[in-house]
Order: structure tokens, then sequence, then C-alpha cells
């Protein structure tokens, strides 16, 4: 696994021209660290594709997922503080619902929660509705 922090965020100097001005950087870099951390953080050896920590908590039915959809709730509460609309907070959250079930179901729910990435997809929501552009914020970490 890479080795990550909060400085490592910082490498894309794009980053500050995408945000407007009145959103709390730190902020979104927090909610992209927690993003990345449970959906994009493990390359699968081999491909292109990458896993987080979200499909492998989720290996344990219905207990892990429940802890999967709990730490994506981080996402939803600083996008709420940094006052994303409710109708983009209901979608955040129906994401992560649609997550939780699906992802307990044995067998399919950790392939649906490696494919699904409900942080990524609530990280561009919320990004999207404060004004910033989603993909040039998005941070690589290879």
């Amino acid at each position: 696994m890479e080795s990550l922090s909060i400085s490592s965020l910082e490498a894309q100097p794009d980053d500050a021209e995408s945000i407007p001005d009145s959103v709390d950087e730190a902020a979104v870099q927090r909610m992209q660290f927690v993003a990345h951390l449970l959906d994009d953080s493990i390359k699968l050896p081999g491909t292109e594709f990458r896993i987080g920590l979200d499909p492998i908590v989720g290996v344990l039915p219905v207990a892990g997922d429940a802890v999967a959809a709990a730490l994506s709730g981080y996402i939803i509460l600083e996008s709420a503080r940094l006052g994303v609309s409710y109708l983009t907070l209901l979608r955040m959250l129906a994401n992560v619902g649609v997550d939780f079930a699906i992802g307990s179901v044995p067998l399919i729910g950790g392939a649906f929660d490696a494919a699904w990435k409900t942080n990524v997809r609530n990280l561009r929501l919320a990004l999207a509705d404060l004004g910033a552009d989603a993909e040039a914020v998005e941070v690589d970490f290879e």
C-alpha cells in the first residue's frame, strides 16, 4: 500500500485553481483522503484497477459494510458543513444506502463495493455542487 498523508494531497498545483475561494480547501483535502482510502488506495497487481478499504472491510457481511457506511458518512457530514445542497446530500446518502444494501449480500457484495466506489462518487457530487471542477480536483496518488 502507498504511504498516504494529508500533505501528499497538495501535490497537484491545479487543485487551488479549481476550488472556489469560498470553499475550505483543507476540508476538501480531508474528503479526498477519505475517498481515496476507502475506494482507491490499493492497486491490484497486474491491472490498472484499484480498490480501497471498503471492499476489504466488506468481507464481513453487514458488519463490515456498516463500518464502511459509517466511514462514508464523514464525506457527507463534511459536505453538509461546506454548504452542499440538500438534494445533493440526499443523493450522497442514497449512494451510501445502495452501497450498504448491495455490499451486504455475500459473494457479490465485495465485487459491487470495488466497482461502485461510493466515496469517489460522493466527493464528485459534493465538489460539483460547490462549483468546483470535480475532475480537476481529483488527486492522483501514483
